[in-house]
């Protein structure tokens, strides 16, 4: 199983400076600020107990003091919210406890909850498997079969949209197993992957070639020629009609209520059923209908041996922790 530093949680607060110093050194291919998060959404612990988002480093500082591993944990971040959207921000909290630091007794008894948190996604989890193999052997083939991935998109969001209901008792124990200074810590590391996302799968624009993007890692790693970089470019940026679930709206609203609502001492996440079901339903739609449009316009331009590595690479993405069938 692919395993990472950040997410075996081997550099307590990387995450942060990935999720907000990342988010501001990307602002050259944005197309649009990242989203925010309201005053009425900080945490409750004062900032000199916590890690909080506004002591990460700026962008040039974190750039300056980056190493080439750190890179590589910052660019195995963004691929992997590029490649999974079917745990919507569920899968930003159970990712976020893996870099909390908890002491050992603790971590033992929340390992546990992630590990129920993580097997009540799996309905989700598998379809996005689905998905995932599919478009890899559409990729193989040199041609995706459209109606094929958009009923696996479908049904990813479908099943998303199940999730919350089925871990309102793991949140639940999450929450009560956690100390106030833990809860305020998780909740800002739920907030730092929120920014990542939005950052690859709204901001990035989708023709974009900037250092760090989804196409600049596919033409290191398939080696791709000018002519062909110029041709996916204009084919990633051809107009495409603005669709309701490219709204960050929904995120941002459940993201603002989880975080009040899991630092206060009293949680009852079934009164957040309403913009949870929203939220998942919002990433997974649009996280994966935009990876569909991306391959779907990267694969006729590919030569046959670029398009075995490819699928080999997004068949690699299965065993993504967090993303594969076991934890």
């Amino acid at each position: 199983m692919r395993q990472t530093r950040w997410m075996s949680g081997a550099i307590p607060g990387l995450l942060l400076v990935a999720g907000l110093g990342l988010a501001a050194c990307e602002n050259g291919s944005s197309g649009g600020a990242a989203p925010t998060t309201s005053a009425s959404a900080a945490p409750v612990a004062s900032a000199s107990a916590r890690p909080a988002p506004s002591a990460a480093p700026s962008a040039s500082a974190a750039q300056a003091g980056s190493t080439p591993e750190d890179q590589a944990v910052d660019d195995e971040l963004r691929s992997y919210h590029r490649h999974h959207h079917h745990g919507g921000v569920h899968m930003f909290i159970s990712m976020a406890i893996d870099t909390l630091g908890l002491d050992a007794t603790k971590k033992a008894a929340v390992q546990k909850i992630q590990s129920d948190l993580h097997a009540k996604m799996a309905p989700a989890r598998d379809a996005e498997h689905d998905l995932l193999s599919t478009l890899a052997d559409g990729i193989a083939a040199g041609k995706i079969d459209t109606a094929k991935v958009d009923a696996a998109v479908a049904k990813v969001a479908t099943a998303s949209a199940g999730i919350h209901a089925a871990t309102t008792d793991a949140l639940t124990q999450l929450h009560d197993a956690l100390s106030p200074v833990e809860r305020a810590a998780l909740v800002d590391k739920v907030k730092a992957h929120w920014e990542v996302w939005h950052k690859v799968n709204v901001d990035e624009k989708a023709g974009a070639s900037d250092k760090g993007t989804h196409l600049a890692k596919l033409t290191e790693l398939l080696t791709l020629t000018p002519d062909q970089v110029t041709k996916i470019t204009a084919a990633l940026s051809a107009d495409v009609p603005v669709k309701p679930e490219a709204d960050p709206k929904p995120v941002d609203a459940y993201v603002t209520a989880f975080a009040t609502a899991f630092v206060a001492d009293k949680f009852d996440p079934k009164a957040l059923a309403a913009p949870a079901t929203a939220a998942a339903g919002h990433v997974a739609r649009h996280g994966n209908a935009r990876l569909v449009r991306f391959y779907e316009a990267i694969t006729p331009i590919l030569t046959p041996d670029q398009r075995t590595k490819l699928a080999a690479h997004l068949r690699e993405r299965l065993n993504d922790q967090h993303a594969a069938s076991g934890k």
